[in-house]
């Protein structure tokens, strides 16, 4: 089989986004499925001013139209809602073909941040882009919840996976910040809530690993704080197995691959009890969540290091493979080849879907 998937989440950017969709290219060659890309590195770019990192495809919808017919594809998935996706959808819908979608971004409240737009606006707008195809496919059970009170149908299950064998507990060194060591990976932008993390009263050191364009202006207001920029991924590796508590402050990922990163690591995760956080370590395994971030970190500090990993092996990325495949099988109106295995039996997360 072979599937195309329109992106305008692409390199140069460096997000969950981007990292899910290059494992799962991975893991599905064992499927014996090839996947091709639809990027704005195909066509001429135009850089955001405030975000140089993404690119928006300078093209129109009859070349990308163009583009798909030729990759000759048995499926298309729109990973995105940007410029690409809209004009592959338009694609799909005059063409008659099936395609999903995914969900990754809760992107009206990302809007509304920085524009005077009302959420209910975009969230009108996602409902119908996502709809129009054969299934939507959400990474946990509360962010189905939310877009299903939204009026969003043909929800599906999509977790995400965690490489256990490069991010371990044995990668644990000691470190020249005084402990306890807070930690918070990912990208340095005003979605990610990092002044809830870096304004909190606690012992020991705030470490924060990523780029982005809030970057400057945070080293400046807490100089405090360690900032290392971007790190190669065996170092990342070691700088979350020597961090004693993992502090997620986002309230608006619609999952948080950094977290079972850190699970897997050894180190207790603390977050807001919000989509992601809450359906990976809501149940106080692994780690702790509170509308009081700093009661959560403290908290974070006393979890065992074993159970932190433990919770992170129920996330693979073979099954996550299953899961993508499952829906455009189903897309497809193909028989399904894997059978149906129980969540206890199988290592998925729970979800129930309507």
């Amino acid at each position: 089989m072979r599937i195309l998937m329109v992106t305008d989440a692409w390199r140069p950017q460096v997000n969950g986004v981007v990292h899910t969709l290059e494992r799962l290219t991975e893991t599905l060659k064992s499927f014996d499925v090839e996947v091709d890309f639809l990027t704005p590195n195909i066509f001429r770019t135009l850089p955001l001013p405030t975000y140089p990192d993404i690119r928006l495809a300078l093209t129109t919808p009859g070349h990308v139209a163009h583009l798909i017919d030729g990759r000759k594809a048995d499926h298309i998935h729109i990973v995105t809602e940007g410029p690409l996706g809209i004009m592959a959808r338009r694609y799909c819908r005059k063409a008659g073909r099936p395609f999903t979608t995914s969900y990754h971004t809760r992107f009206p409240e990302y809007l509304s941040a920085r524009l005077p737009v009302p959420e209910s606006w975009a969230y009108n707008w996602l409902r119908d882009f996502h709809n129009s195809g054969q299934g939507t496919l959400v990474a946990t059970q509360s962010l189905a919840d939310d877009l299903a009170a939204r009026g969003f149908n043909k929800l599906r299950p999509w977790t995400r996976g965690v490489d256990t064998d490069h991010f371990r507990p044995d990668k644990r060194k000691d470190t020249s910040f005084p402990r306890p060591v807070f930690l918070c990976v990912g990208r340095v932008a005003i979605e990610k809530n990092l002044t809830a993390f870096l304004d909190l009263d606690l012992p020991g050191s705030k470490v924060v690993v990523g780029e982005g364009p809030e970057l400057a202006k945070l080293k400046a207001r807490y100089p405090s704080a360690h900032f290392l920029g971007h790190r190669p991924n065996d170092e990342l590796a070691e700088i979350y197995a020597s961090a004693d508590v993992f502090v997620f402050p986002s309230r608006t990922d619609t999952f948080g691959n950094v977290i079972i990163e850190a699970l897997a690591s050894g180190t207790p995760v603390a977050a807001y009890p919000v989509t992601g956080p809450i359906d990976i370590v809501g149940d106080g395994v692994g780690g702790a969540v509170s509308e009081d971030l700093r009661e959560a970190a403290l908290k974070a500090l006393h979890i065992d290091r074993a159970e932190a990993r433990q919770r992170a092996m129920r996330y693979s990325w073979k099954a996550c493979a299953e899961m993508f495949l499952d829906v455009v099988e189903e897309a497809l109106g193909m028989p399904r080849k894997r059978a149906d295995q129980d969540v206890a039996t199988s290592g998925r997360p729970r979800l129930v879907l309507e």
